[in-house]
């Protein structure tokens, strides 16, 4: 609601009429970059438009699973968690990709291939992990980490019809956060989705790892063509936001807020001094944990995953 209603971004889509069509009609594994702040946001708006935000997962980090209503709500829809340690991963991604081979409505699958969000540091480091492995060097991406989406191939096979390869940037060379969403900030995301079909990906794990390292030297190319011309290739689409995220917003908003606003009345009308103060305690320790909330999506304080720096601090 706040991406799509209270801010106002839009969202385009680059891609050809016949790969439109199959959105939200069959399951399919969602590679994007991990850019930006807000780039889960612009995902999600997707999966609304085309009737798949209550069908979506990701897999994700374990901390998000502490993080309160975000990562409780995640737990029940059953959102595969990591902690991104493969040798601890592997039994635990392998059972939540097996849970959902059934899945009975259609269902997007996001995987971050990076592993974390970009940064200068962690790209230097990548790269001189992909210079040992001998790796053509990425400008806009971190090296891509291939067990995760190995495994997900393999275990969805058979279930998942294609891979949308999808690769975001934001006109005018912003770099847009939420607190800019909180504010009704406007941005304009373009997102470019290329499908390729499950079969056409290798099916032993070395060979479909080098072609997740191809398909990242493409998108790395994607971008600098996006720097140089400020727009993807393929023709444009901007499907249509629908009003189903601000109903749902002004029925909870109406019926959370009426009975709040009534005691926040009665607390002001008692005169109680103690009362008062435990009242404005209260919406200063709610303030202080909404603001920690969007620190979570916030790149300058992301995990230490892939900083070999901050793992020896």
């Amino acid at each position: 609601m706040l991406l799509e209603w209270w801010s106002c971004t839009e969202c385009t889509l680059f891609t050809d009429e016949a790969t439109l069509r199959r959105f939200g009609k069959e399951h399919v594994v969602i590679i994007l970059n991990h850019n930006f702040e807000i780039d889960f946001l612009c995902g999600w708006t997707m999966c609304e438009r085309f009737g798949v935000l209550g069908s979506s997962k990701v897999l994700a980090k374990r901390e998000l699973l502490c993080v309160p209503l975000i990562g409780w709500t995640w737990y029940f829809l059953e959102i595969v968690f990591c902690k991104r340690k493969w040798e601890e991963d592997r039994d635990t991604v392998v059972r939540g990709l097996r849970r959902l081979a059934d899945y009975p409505e259609h269902m997007w699958f996001l995987l971050y291939c990076e592993g974390t969000r970009f940064t200068e540091k962690k790209h230097r480091v990548s790269m001189e992990v992909a210079a040992t492995k001998g790796l053509p060097a990425l400008k806009y991406h971190l090296l891509p980490r291939t067990k995760g989406f190995t495994t997900a191939v393999q275990c969805l096979r058979g279930t998942v019809s294609a891979v949308y390869d999808v690769t975001l940037n934001f006109r005018g060379n912003k770099n847009p956060s939420l607190l800019g969403i909180l504010y009704g900030k406007k941005y304009e995301a373009d997102m470019c989705v290329r499908r390729f079909p499950l079969e056409d990906i290798p099916l032993e794990e070395k060979e479909a790892a080098q072609w997740l390292h191809r398909l990242y030297q493409e998108k790395d190319a994607l971008q600098e063509s996006y720097k140089q011309t400020g727009t993807f290739p393929g023709q444009q689409f901007r499907p249509a936001r629908r009003p189903w995220t601000l109903l749902n917003f002004l029925f909870w908003a109406t019926v959370l807020l009426s009975p709040l606003f009534s005691f926040v009345l009665g607390v002001f009308a008692s005169g109680s001094p103690l009362l008062i103060l435990a009242f404005l305690g209260f919406v200063g320790a709610a303030s202080f944990g909404v603001r920690r909330l969007i620190g979570v999506t916030e790149i300058g304080k992301g995990s230490s995953y892939g900083d070999q720096e901050a793992k020896k601090n």
